[in-house]
């Protein structure tokens, strides 16, 4: 019998519907998205942390944007502020204000000063779940960048700096410090091409004299977990005291890399391996 053309029209719609709906039924296509991703036994695991990074002295964000761009491949929200290098006590609140900004859980990431900045940062921070220390300065409480380095030879950097007086708008006065240009691509960051350390060089922010001397009122890596990348050619930070300061803080994880004192721009996916190590470690365990 010869079906009329509306009639067959009605029955392929039919039949298509069918196998639609068991493709739906098989694969499960509606179910709803989860923001949390699976673990390897399936269970959920909690929720995935913002990442936070924060820079260090002669920086600015921008340093971190090869990290950037893997972590926000792998599926991470990722915010590095820019920090005003005016010393601890001003950069620390400043960093704990916009901490507080962010809802849900936080792997929070330092490089070089930045370190001592999240350590005090997070004091007191229960959305901090982890601390990243990426070739940085690792103080405790009552201690400065000047009074923990001098426990190890000094790092050739400290011979390539020049100071510069500054006032402010209120008449008080003070010296920032940078890094002279000539020397930073053999003292700051030798294994990156000079064509971008002369870059480096002509845009660096400096950091404030006083910096140097501030004494950390409190040092989160007490009570949370740390993650420690040393680099082994760093110049700026001596990598002996690097490696110190992870034992002292007995950190979960230490990666040793053959980097500069900018690992973060030369070794970027070493630098994101460690954060993600970090953000996994707490949603799995």
């Amino acid at each position: 019998m010869r079906i009329p053309c509306k009639s067959r029209q009605h029955l392929n719609i039919i039949r298509g519907g069918a196998a639609l709906l068991a493709v739906l039924g098989t694969t499960s296509v509606l179910a709803p998205v989860t923001a949390r991703a699976g673990g390897p036994s399936g269970d959920p695991g909690r929720e995935k942390p913002t990442i936070v990074l924060v820079h260090g002295a002669f920086a600015d964000a921008s340093s971190r944007n090869g990290v950037v761009e893997r972590l926000r491949k792998n599926g991470y929200t990722v915010a590095a502020p820019a920090i005003p290098l005016r010393g601890i006590p001003q950069d620390s609140a400043y960093l704990a204000s916009f901490l507080k900004s962010i809802e849900g859980p936080i792997v929070l990431a330092g490089h070089s000063y930045g370190g001592e900045v999240i350590s005090q940062a997070a004091v007191g921070n229960a959305n901090v779940k982890a601390l990243v220390y990426i070739n940085a300065i690792m103080p405790d409480a009552g201690e400065s960048f000047s009074s923990l380095s001098a426990k190890y030879a000094p790092a050739e950097l400290s011979k390539a700096l020049k100071q510069v007086p500054f006032r402010d708008g209120d008449g008080t006065t003070g010296t920032d410090v940078y890094v002279q240009p000539d020397r930073l691509h053999q003292d700051f960051a030798a294994d990156l091409p000079t064509s971008q350390t002369d870059i480096l060089g002509a845009t660096q922010r400096p950091i404030a004299l006083s910096a140097f001397a501030d004494k950390l009122t409190g040092a989160a890596w007490r009570n949370k977990p740390a993650y420690v990348l040393v680099g082994k050619q760093d110049r700026a930070i001596n990598p002996s005291l690097e490696r110190f300061e992870a034992k002292r803080a007995n950190a979960r994880k230490t990666v040793e890399i053959d980097s500069s004192h900018v690992s973060l721009i030369s070794h970027p996916q070493a630098v994101k391996n460690l954060i993600v190590a970090a953000a996994e470690d707490y949603m799995w365990k």
